[in-house]
């Protein structure tokens, strides 16, 4: 059933989409600084919607991936979305106005150490298809996609793949398993997406949630420096 475009049912009341892991972990401090807290901890609830401390905002719990088109088509107002994640669902019916600084990793290419790709046509595997496409397409490199929805290092250890396209933190993964990063393909950080149809009806209750988060990554930010 398709879902409206319209803004959640409750009329006054925000719905935020987020997800469990990093981006909800790091997500909750800033939060709280706007005076929205959880009324029960996520990561223990088995519950999906979850109420805060403000009446007015109650959180959604999705899948990463899932938080796009919730907010696109109106299950929730806001979401919190790694760039990774939108630019693979890239709509442009998402209002993304704030980069809140958090989750921050890159997204490459790698594959194992020291080992050159092959001439003409390679494999790729990788979960952001769409990203490896374009990628591969301005590079002028013909390029199978293999989509995985996991263990991206092992795709080229077993030889699935000459290569794969992934978000890469620390690099330890890719050194535990014998790969190497090798091109950039985009800076990724967590990003406030807002319903186009709510940032219209509710203008003001959604600018002051805004600018409260926007105060809190500022002073985030400052505090790091």
């Amino acid at each position: 059933m398709q879902l409206s475009n319209s803004p959640s049912d409750a009329a006054e009341q925000l719905t935020i989409a987020l997800s469990k892991g990093r981006i909800l972990k790091d997500t909750l401090p800033l939060l709280h600084a706007a005076g929205i807290e959880p009324a029960e901890d996520p990561d223990k609830s088995r519950k999906l919607i979850i109420p805060t401390t403000d009446p007015g905002v109650r959180l959604l719990i999705v899948r990463a991936s899932d938080v796009p088109p919730y907010v696109e088509h109106g299950a929730a107002d806001i979401g919190v979305s790694g760039k990774d994640v939108l630019m693979e669902y890239n709509s442009p019916s998402l209002y993304e106005p704030l980069d809140l600084e958090i989750a921050c990793c890159k997204l490459m290419t790698a594959g194992p150490v020291g080992k050159i790709l092959p001439e003409g046509r390679i494999k790729v595997a990788t979960k952001f298809v769409n990203i490896a496409k374009k990628y591969y397409a301005s590079q002028g490199r013909q390029a199978e996609i293999i989509k995985l929805y996991g263990s991206m290092e092992l795709a080229p250890l077993v030889g699935l793949a000459d290569e794969i396209v992934d978000v890469v933190d620390t690099g330890g993964t890719l050194r535990a398993n014998g790969l190497e990063p090798r091109e950039h393909i985009a800076d990724i950080s967590s990003r406030l997406v807002v319903n186009k149809a709510a940032m219209k009806l509710r203008h003001q209750r959604i600018s002051s949630l805004l600018e409260q988060l926007k105060a809190a990554v500022i002073a985030k930010r400052q505090t790091e420096c």
